[in-house]
């Protein structure tokens, strides 16, 4: 069974029913035994950095998603939800992550050519490390995911398995042992984001 973290942030349950197509059980829940009792854990997340971490932080789930990621089950963070997992992001100031993979989020703005929106919305190809990682092993290089956003992740290259490009090489999703995130939505991905979420529940 899958958990997902019910923190008051997140598209939650478009979360539930991709699961449900790929004939797996997921709950939405805040409901510490839940989570405990899970196989595996989804940290979902959209909007202001600061906010999700206040709320992840007063819900009590930054506890309980150290506690299961210590027992070494598989956690996989979400847009923001992957954002929260580094150390810190500078979004609208600075303010502290989970600290569960090293690195730091940061602004598109600056980096990438002005003619490009901001967000960045749209499908993007995925390009792999030399070595893909168990997570694609459904997907191919090239396949495209859905992205929704506005801020990345940097110095983390020992953890990145997959860049897309938009003008530069962004950071599209990363792993450090059971810890992974995907900058884009798998639930808004299509047959390839399936892939992903599949591979993710035999991890």
């Amino acid at each position: 069974m899958i958990a997902i973290i019910d923190y008051g942030v997140g598209n939650l349950f478009s979360l539930k029913s991709s699961f449900a197509k790929i004939s797996e059980d997921a709950v939405v829940t805040s409901d510490r035994k839940i989570i405990a009792e899970s196989d595996r854990i989804i940290l979902p997340g959209v909007g202001a950095f600061e906010d999700a971490a206040r709320k992840l932080h007063e819900s009590g789930m930054d506890e309980a998603v150290y506690e299961e990621v210590e027992k070494g089950k598989p956690l996989m963070g979400i847009c923001l939800g992957m954002q929260m997992l580094f150390d810190k992001s500078y979004e609208y100031g600075e303010h502290k992550g989970l600290g569960l993979i090293g690195g730091s989020v940061t602004a598109l703005k600056g980096k990438i050519d002005p003619s490009l929106k901001i967000p960045h919305i749209g499908w993007n190809a995925l390009s792999f490390r030399e070595r893909k990682d168990e997570l694609f092993k459904y997907v191919d290089e090239g396949d495209f995911v859905y992205f929704v956003h506005s801020f990345h992740a940097i110095d983390c290259d020992d953890a990145v398995i997959a860049t897309s490009e938009y003008d530069i090489n962004v950071t599209a999703a990363v792993r450090k042992e059971n810890v992974m995130g995907c900058q884009f939505h798998p639930e808004k991905s299509g047959k390839t984001g399936l892939a992903i979420l599949k591979a993710f529940c035999e991890i």
